[in-house]
């Protein structure tokens, strides 16, 4: 059974303590290695980033030669095929200005022709590999001369290790309780459900973005509602970066259910997201690739807002227990 609405307080007690126990053997950000510097890269599907130890060459005390020493990896990229460079051969940096504690970074117009997805893990990447370095303490990326606009065309303005949302290794560390207002497809197929859940869940590190796209991928519990999104799609990455939320999910994204009308599965998905402060506006991607089209009319590398004009219903008001992974696991090795 996938839901347990309305029985979380059963065995409470119980699963805060095995989250505790969990959470005391969850991992960090970076790994266990005997160095205190990481390059960033691109992983293999351009969905997430990649930490390689490195002791560097250049004095850690000397900020401009540590500067040109990771530039100068990033830009070469690596020979392993796990990973992948942080950005394309045509976008070159051209220079670079170091002072009172501020690197400024100044890309070429190819910066720009990189796709949402790809841009945020760049800018993520060369930005956690510059603050690793000393007296850096925040990053400003222009193309050309002038400063790095994001999606809604607001300067993005300096950068730091706060500005970007990243949940790697999601340890299970405490009990967690979230409201969410989410939206499902109607019994017909052309209009949204609004359901409203009190979500108990087990995992104090997971971004509110993702805990939206997994309920939305569990499905409603709402009797007048069904889910929108193809059953089977997986969810490979969320990130939010200035507003803009970039949702990626695997090719069974595109499985197609035409009961279900086109519109009514792209903003289950952006009117769900939106309900969130962090959230201005959504991009999906399939695969990383949102250079397409979603069957007709609807194209995947535009920033949709919310639609309220779909919503005609309104579904129930529920408490959720969000099963844990190792509950699900055991589940499918049961056959249930």
């Amino acid at each position: 059974m996938s839901r347990k609405q309305n029985k979380w307080k059963a065995g409470l007690v119980i699963l805060f303590v095995v989250s505790l126990i969990l959470g005391m053997a969850g991992c960090g950000r970076k790994q266990s290695a005997g160095t205190d510097y990481y390059i960033y890269y691109l992983n293999q599907d351009m969905t997430g980033l990649e930490l390689v130890s490195y002791e560097p060459e250049a004095d850690p005390e000397d900020p401009d030669a540590m500067i040109e020493e990771f530039l100068s990896l990033m830009d070469e990229g690596t020979t392993r095929v796990e990973y992948q460079r942080v950005y394309p051969e045509s976008v070159e940096m051209e220079k670079y200005e170091y002072e009172n504690h501020r690197l400024y970074m100044y890309f070429n117009s190819a910066y720009l022709q990189m796709s949402v997805t790809q841009e945020v893990l760049c800018r993520q990447a060369i930005v956690e590999t510059m603050l690793q370095i000393t007296d850096i303490t925040g990053v400003f990326f222009y193309v050309g001369d002038e400063p790095l606009k994001d999606a809604n065309g607001n300067e993005v303005g300096i950068m730091t290790l706060d500005s970007f949302l990243d949940n790697p290794g999601e340890e299970l560390n405490d009990i967690q309780t979230a409201d969410l207002t989410l939206y499902f497809a109607s019994l017909d197929g052309t209009s949204l459900v609004c359901e409203t859940q009190h979500i108990y869940y087990y995992s104090s590190n997971i971004s509110m973005e993702k805990l939206v796209m997994e309920q939305l991928l569990e499905g409603p519990v709402s009797e007048n509602a069904q889910s929108a999104i193809p059953p089977g799609t997986g969810l490979i990455s969320v990130s939010v970066l200035d507003g803009v939320c970039v949702v990626n999910l695997d090719e069974n994204f595109l499985v197609q259910n035409y009961d279900i009308q086109e519109s009514v599965v792209i903003y289950s998905i952006v009117n769900s997201l939106s309900e969130l402060t962090s959230v201005n506006t959504v991009q999906i991607a399939v695969n990383g690739d949102s250079n397409m089209v979603y069957r007709k009319d609807m194209s995947l590398s535009e920033f949709y807002t919310a639609n309220q004009e779909l919503v005609t219903e309104e579904g129930e008001d529920v408490e959720v227990d969000q099963e844990s992974q190792s509950e699900k696991e055991g589940l499918l090795n049961s056959g249930e």
